[in-house]
């Protein structure tokens, strides 16, 4: 019988030896039962519980050349751990003639044999699998007595020899003026700011960002809590920060979380950072204020004009709202949607891998190709003290979980939609612009490049469908004469409530629907 040799070793400690040693029992095996070797198929260094190996797949595909009869192995562990596995490549090799002979392992074609070597193979994937229930068991011991299991401890935290946690004082400090600086008003940004003026380090060496300013906030262990797979353990952990602290400053940050920044104005202005001036070409804000009969006034001014530079008269926020509204929705028609569509979906393709998005999948990838090799090496017995192995371990699947978490905040900030999704979504647009002020945002987002006022008219220049762009010309029946009565009565705000940044620089041309879907829940 024509036979190739597979020989594989699972340790860096075996190496070549290991190789060597299989290969003199395959050859002496096949010359005492008269099969020639006509090839070599070596894996070093290779997990034999999956089949993802080089050599090995190599072995698969050359089989289909009918150039060999049988695989001989040192043993069967070597050609797989895996039941699963074992089963699928002998059933291919089966099939172009070519059978799987144990040097090692006395066992015949009939159906005993086949018991003995399902039985086998059971025993070596049971090797593998205990191996990891050992690790974990090991882990869960360590919960057991609260110590460490190798993840980063977090600012203001150390562990011992004894994998004990202990206080950093110097980090606690840190720890504690950021929970009392937050519980005093000041704001995370401000705090990230100081920090990083300072010079002051994350536990991981990495300047502050808002986002690691919160994990410190809701991080129980700064009471003493210590947390392991979601259970939590009450004094399990040395206490930097006092209850009474830590709970003023849930307060905030819940505070804070359900009240998203749009909400807290009391006056929507829809025009901010498109309406300008046709006098100055200045830009108008809004302009509110209170009567006496306790009645607002909801108006845009020049900027200019505030400061007595402009003579640019004052209008009413729902007139020129109104009319900039109607306009644009004039441009839906079908002709315009499903252009818009067409480019909305093509944009929402071309930009699903954002370059955020493919950094963090990568270092998730560079992450998960870590944790695979050490599975490997503690299962090949390479690491010999084990505990060091399942805390490094412990420290990569934590890293992961918030790579994991960081990569879906970020992939569900993006969206990917359809050409119909978004031509359902215009039409809505179409039909309820007038009573729903998102869709009146809507519509103002994708189609007003900007608006220039004049006391009679105004200019209003539109990205228009498959159109560069369009202007148009609006009479104003109602012109405001003044503010000069409702200033008098009034308490005036001098802006607008609605934080608004300045759009940025693009060609009128561009597809802008993309940006304002992001401001909705669809």
């Amino acid at each position: 019988m024509r036979v190739v040799i597979y020989a594989r070793f699972s340790s860096h400690n075996q190496k070549e030896q290991s190789i060597k040693g299989q290969l003199k029992i395959c050859y002496d095996y096949a010359a005492s039962n008269g099969h020639v070797v006509v090839g070599e198929y070596i894996d070093r260094a290779q997990t034999g519980t999956n089949d993802n190996r080089a050599a090995f797949q190599r072995m698969l595909a050359d089989s289909d050349r009918h150039t060999f009869d049988g695989v001989l192995v040192y043993q069967l562990d070597r050609f797989a751990r895996n039941r699963y596995d074992s089963a699928i490549n002998k059933a291919k090799l089966k099939k172009n003639g070519v059978r799987v002979i144990s040097a090692r392992e006395n066992i015949s074609d009939d159906p005993s044999g086949i018991l003995i070597e399902g039985v086998l193979e059971s025993m070596a994937e049971y090797y593998s699998a205990e191996l990891s229930q050992k690790i974990r068991r090991g882990m869960n011991l360590n919960a057991e007595k609260c110590l460490s299991n190798g993840s980063n401890p977090g600012l203001g935290f150390k562990v011992d020899s004894k994998q004990r946690f202990y206080v950093d004082e110097t980090e606690a400090a840190i720890v504690r003026e950021i929970f009392e600086r937050y519980a005093a008003g000041e704001k995370a940004a401000e705090i990230v700011r100081d920090l990083n003026n300072r010079k002051i380090t994350t536990s991981k060496g990495k300047p502050f960002n808002q986002n690691s300013i919160g994990r410190i906030l809701r991080n129980k262990r700064y009471i003493g809590t210590y947390i392991y797979q979601g259970q939590e353990t009450p004094d399990g952990m040395p206490r930097i920060v006092e209850d009474d602290l830590f709970n003023r400053v849930q307060v905030i940050l819940d505070k804070n979380k359900a009240a998203p920044a749009r909400s807290r104005g009391k006056e929507e202005y829809l025009l901010t950072t498109k309406l300008f001036c046709g006098h100055c070409k200045e830009m108008m804000i809004g302009y509110s204020g209170t009567g006496k009969q306790k009645k607002p006034y909801h108006y845009y001014i020049c900027k200019k004009a505030r400061k007595k530079q402009c003579d640019k008269k004052i209008i009413k926020k729902e007139i020129i709202e109104d009319k900039v509204v109607e306009a644009c929705a004039k441009l839906l028609t079908d002709e315009n949607m499903a252009y818009l569509a067409r480019q909305v979906a093509l944009a929402c393709s071309e930009g699903s891998d954002a370059a955020v998005v493919k950094a963090l999948r990568k270092q998730v990838a560079d992450l998960d190709k870590v944790i695979e090799n050490l599975w490997r090496d503690i299962e090949r017995r390479q690491i010999k003290d084990i505990k060091a192995g399942y805390e490094r371990l412990d420290k990569y699947m934590a890293e992961k979980a918030e790579l994991d978490e960081q990569l879906a905040v970020e992939e569900s900030n993006r969206l990917i939609l359809t050409e119909p999704q978004v031509f359902a979504f215009l039409d809505y647009v179409k039909s309820r612009y007038m009573r729903n002020v998102l869709n009146r945002r809507a519509l103002i987002n994708i189609f007003v490049w900007a608006i220039y006022l004049y006391d009679d008219h105004f200019t209003l220049i539109l990205n228009a469908g498959n159109k560069n762009q369009q202007t148009l010309e609006i009479p104003l029946d109602e012109i405001e004469e003044g503010l000069d009565r409702a200033e008098e009565n009034a308490e005036a705000n001098p802006g607008s409530p609605m934080i608004a940044s300045a759009p940025p620089e693009r060609k009128p041309h561009e597809c802008r629907v993309h940006a304002a879907f992001l401001c909705f829940e669809l």
